[in-house]
């Protein structure tokens, strides 16, 4: 899906502002880890939850208490109990304070579940909110480690669809309506994307780009290993 000029290379993480806040929330957290499923799906984990699971994991993978994460984070027990159950709040600038005191990206936290093929619409995309601003962050993609990323802006008109041959192995795809609107076919099925929406599959399959819209456009970022 790749337009004619010479990709550059990109990195699509955005920086947030950073800080802390105090939300009420359970006193004692679970260890259960949440499922992931197709978007949508009725198994799937609310963002609350995922995030909850990713706290979980990442604070044991560090090998530190509850306690001890909320007092590198600077953020009270009750708050961090209720991130780890579900129940909390989380804003941009407590997660960025847990990032940092488990010295990982923020995205380890927020990474939603992958599948191959997955198409998000606009008004299901989790965000965080800001407590000092007019300002809310979505992490639509993690950038796996090892990877490049390029991004594109792509313009189209209705008329002849696009047809991509296969791009090298392992090739994926993430696209993210800006305009208009637009069908996409890969692995023998076809997907109508909207304004926000954002959609990923693999670019190492054949697939084909058509706008169903005057003036559509999209951003396109093509990730290769």
């Amino acid at each position: 899906m790749c337009p004619h000029t010479q990709p550059q290379p990109s990195d699509v993480s955005a920086p947030a502002p950073e800080g802390s806040e105090v939300v009420e929330g359970a006193d004692h957290a679970s260890d259960d880890t949440a499922h992931a499923s197709q978007p949508g799906s009725p198994t799937e984990p609310s963002p609350r939850e995922q995030i909850a699971a990713a706290i979980r994991r990442e604070r044991t993978k560090a090998g530190i208490s509850l306690s001890e994460l909320a007092r590198r984070a600077g953020i009270g027990k009750s708050t961090m109990s209720g991130l780890e159950t579900g129940t909390g709040n989380p804003s941009i600038e407590t997660m960025w304070a847990l990032a940092s005191a488990l010295d990982i990206p923020l995205a380890r936290l927020l990474d939603p579940p992958q599948h191959e093929i997955a198409l998000v619409h606009a008004d299901d995309l989790p965000d965080l909110p800001s407590t000092a601003s007019n300002y809310a962050a979505t992490l639509l993609s993690a950038a796996p480690a090892n990877s490049r990323r390029d991004i594109y802006l792509i313009r189209a008109e209705p008329g002849t669809p696009r047809d991509s041959q296969p791009h090298p192995p392992g090739t994926v795809e993430h696209v993210i309506m800006g305009s208009g609107s637009a069908r996409i076919e890969v692995l023998g099925e076809s997907y109508e994307i909207h304004v926000g929406d954002y959609f990923t599959y693999p670019g190492d399959q054949p697939h084909r780009f058509t706008a169903l819209e005057p003036g559509t456009t999209a951003t396109f970022v093509v990730e290769s290993r």
